[in-house]
């Protein structure tokens, strides 16, 4: 009787080496409860916190969201867009759209315009995934120049006056601050989950595999196109809702700032500093950027050329980011993403450890990465 390679990690079959695959660890464990709770009591801010404190965490949020998804893109699916301003822009006309003209409350047009974004993305995906590297890069810049152009010149849209969000005036000042945080926290939270619940199934093995190798993934049987084309529409479509509750919060759009390369530079940077290619390495970026920024707000530009010195010297001294120096001195992966392979066995049944003879290594409670 022939044995699966499944069943021979597993310890089941002649020969088994009692090897067996791990990723549920004590610090996993400990990262994601601690980002639940976090969302938890932040959820209760709206009883509690001033209105300039929840619009400060809408921003936190937003931009939260923007970096995860570019660093399931660039870090993890080796798609490194400078074009994601384009579905920033595209969600937050379509907002106003569906809002103001068709009549949808305000509210369920954020998700909504996510969708038309992921729509927009697909024929977009035809065009630039015939391109590589930097060609693919200024290509996805090409696409969202020509889209902010084509809004430029629609009246129906403003043109270069823009519009303001008028559906949201059924609404007390109150009641919308509130819906709109909590809005920005299912969102924001939701980014980094669905990164984490991506990285942990097959569609994020093969999307990594592609990144480090694409040759030799598309040899090992990888739909390479398949997997690219899944993290790219889903990337397209969390920017396009994430654009739509910005504007939602800023009330109105206009063209030079929905469609601004600015969106995708503040997403590098987020993930530069924080570590890119790690689920973490976004919210401790968007810490940092936030804080950075809002000490400078008042020095104009400099705001923005510190931080892009910042961002160089971490590419340079530091190209793993915070994440990557903080795994120097203790190895902690926050997210259960990793997968180890370990010599060893589990008793399911009791919930027991044992090593027997020749097995080696310690129980991945204690030392295993996630």
């Amino acid at each position: 009787m022939r044995t699966s390679p499944r069943d021979a990690l597993a310890g089941g079959g002649q020969g088994a080496t009692g090897a067996r695959i791990v990723r549920s660890t004590l610090a996993g464990r400990i990262g994601m409860g601690t980002l639940l709770v976090g969302a938890v009591v932040l959820a209760t801010m709206p009883g509690w916190a001033a209105p300039s404190v929840l619009r400060a965490w809408v921003v936190v949020l937003g931009l939260l969201s923007l970096a995860s998804m570019w660093n399931l893109l660039a870090g993890f699916g080796g798609m490194v867009s400078i074009g994601q301003q384009a579905f920033v822009g595209i969600g937050a006309y379509s907002l106003l759209v569906l809002a103001d003209d068709r009549g949808i409350n305000p509210f369920l047009a954020v998700p909504l315009a996510g969708v038309v974004a992921a729509l927009v993305s697909l024929p977009v995906a035809v065009f630039v995934f015939r391109l590589r590297g930097g060609y693919f890069a200024v290509g996805t810049w090409v696409i969202a120049e020509t889209v902010a152009l084509v809004v430029l010149n629609n009246q129906s849209l403003g043109a270069g006056n823009g519009r303001s969000l008028r559906s949201v005036g059924a609404y007390s000042i109150e009641s919308r601050q509130h819906l709109t945080f909590w809005l920005a926290l299912v969102i924001g939270v939701g980014a980094v989950l669905v990164v984490v619940l991506v990285l942990r199934t097959r569609l994020g093995l093969a999307l990594q595999a592609v990144r480090d190798d694409e040759h030799g993934a598309r040899a090992l049987g990888v739909d390479v196109v398949r997997a690219r084309l899944i993290v790219w529409v889903l990337a397209a479509g969390w920017t396009g809702m994430t654009g739509a509750l910005i504007y939602l919060s800023l009330l109105r759009v206009q063209p030079e700032a929905a469609f601004s390369v600015q969106w995708t530079a503040f997403m590098i940077f987020i993930v530069i500093i924080g570590g890119v290619g790690n689920p973490a390495g976004p919210i401790i970026g968007t810490a940092v950027f936030y804080v950075v920024r809002d000490q400078l707000q008042d020095e104009g530009s400099w705001a923005l050329i510190v931080l892009g010195a910042v961002a160089m010297a971490m590419a340079v001294f530091a190209p793993q980011g915070i994440t990557g120096l903080l795994d120097r001195v203790r190895p902690v992966q926050l997210f259960p993403i990793r997968r180890s392979l370990w010599r060893g066995s589990t008793d399911i049944s009791r919930g027991r450890r044992w090593r027997g003879p020749g097995l080696e290594g310690p129980p991945p409670d204690e030392t295993a990465p996630s």
